[in-house]
Parts: structure tokens; C-alpha cells; sequence
């Protein structure tokens, strides 16, 4: 019996560290500067992505909101099986920027990030300014243009090319969406920004 407690300890011991790095979204998502008063190292990190890639950070932060609410470990719902039992997910997309699979094995190839993951915010930040630099390659799509480039970050290059969205009107619609909120989260970045740059003690 003590050699059985000894060991739920140990055990104990091993998965609180783990339960503690787990990451919670923010509180309060509606406002970007909340949002990096009370996650402190998101700004650097999305201003890192915005340097290396172009994105502009509202933009970056309103398709990760769409996409995930910034729920690190975000999942497709399951499909039902005769509209009752769970059945497999819609698809691989997984964590805050909901990137499938093969897509971020994409990413890691090319730009050389192997260890990213999916449920990291700065790894996430960087796939979507990494995508968007992309859509502007392959979809000659303007980086100021976020309507255009969430619609090229749902149907893929391919799909945004042979204009797949265009009988879609919800998908029209979702990408409205994302651009009032990139538009929003600009005017609020717009008010803190300077103090961000400077560190949030300042703020």
C-alpha cells in the first residue's frame, strides 16, 4: 500500500508541471490591447511574425479569433454517425491558427521552424503571417487586404485562384467578419501601440 502511494505522488508530480504550462485563451478577446496587457508575450511574438512576414498584427490576431477564439488546443467538431454517435472530425485543423496537418508540415519546410506547434501562440502567429506572405505570391493578394486573404486561408491558393469562394455567400459573409474585426483590432492597436513598444509597465 505504501509503495501505491509513493507512486500517485510521483505521478502527481509529473503532470502538475504539465497542467500548469497549459496555455488559456484570454478573457477578454473583443480587445487586442486587453488581449496583450494580460498575455504579455503575445505582442512580441505577433510583432515578430509581422517583421519576418508582412502581416499586419490585427489581421493576424482577427484570423486566429475567427478561427480558434485563441483556444490553443482548438478541434473541428466530430461528424455524427447516424446523427447520433461521434463519428471522425471534419478535418486535421488544430490549434489557435486551425492549420491542417499537411499545411503546417508545409510551413515547417518552408520556413524552417521543424520544432512549431499548433497550440503554440508565437508558432501560430507565425504560420498565419507565414500564409498570408504566401497568399500574396501565389494569389497576388495585398497584405492590407484581409477579406481577400482569409478567404485564400480557407480554400487553400489553389481554391482562392479558381475563385471556389464565390458560391459560397456564408463563407463571403465570414470573411466580412474577419476584416470588421482586423478593422477594429486596428483602431484599438492604434491607441496602445506606442505603449506596448515601450514595454506594459508604461501602459
Amino acid at each position: 500500500m505504501q509503495g501505491a502511494r509513493v507512486l500517485k505522488f510521483v505521478l502527481m508530480m509529473m503532470v502538475l508541471p504539465l497542467v500548469g504550462c497549459v496555455t488559456s485563451p484570454p478573457s477578454q478577446t473583443e480587445n487586442i490591447c486587453k488581449i496583450f496587457k494580460e498575455k504579455d508575450d503575445w505582442y512580441s511574438e505577433a510583432l515578430d511574425s509581422k517583421r519576418k512576414w508582412g502581416s499586419s498584427i490585427p489581421t493576424m490576431m482577427a484570423f486566429m479569433y475567427q478561427e480558434s477564439r485563441f483556444q490553443p488546443k482548438a478541434k473541428p467538431p466530430r461528424r455524427k454517425i447516424l446523427w447520433v454517435i461521434p463519428g471522425p472530425r471534419k478535418s486535421s485543423s488544430y490549434g489557435f491558427s486551425q492549420a491542417k496537418t499537411a499545411t503546417w508540415d508545409w510551413y515547417q519546410k518552408s520556413s524552417g521552424n521543424w520544432g512549431a506547434d499548433r497550440d503554440d501562440f508565437g508558432d501560430a502567429v507565425d504560420f498565419i503571417g507565414w500564409y498570408n506572405h504566401q497568399s500574396k505570391k501565389r494569389s497576388k493578394i495585398s497584405l492590407s487586404d484581409p477579406y481577400h486573404l482569409y478567404l485564400a486561408y480557407h480554400e487553400g491558393h489553389g481554391g482562392f485562384n479558381r475563385r471556389t469562394f464565390k458560391s459560397k455567400g456564408w463563407l463571403k459573409q465570414v470573411a466580412r467578419k474577419v476584416s470588421g474585426k482586423a478593422a477594429t483590432y486596428q483602431k484599438q492597436l492604434n491607441g496602445c501601440e506606442s505603449s506596448l513598444d515601450r514595454g506594459w509597465w508604461f501602459f
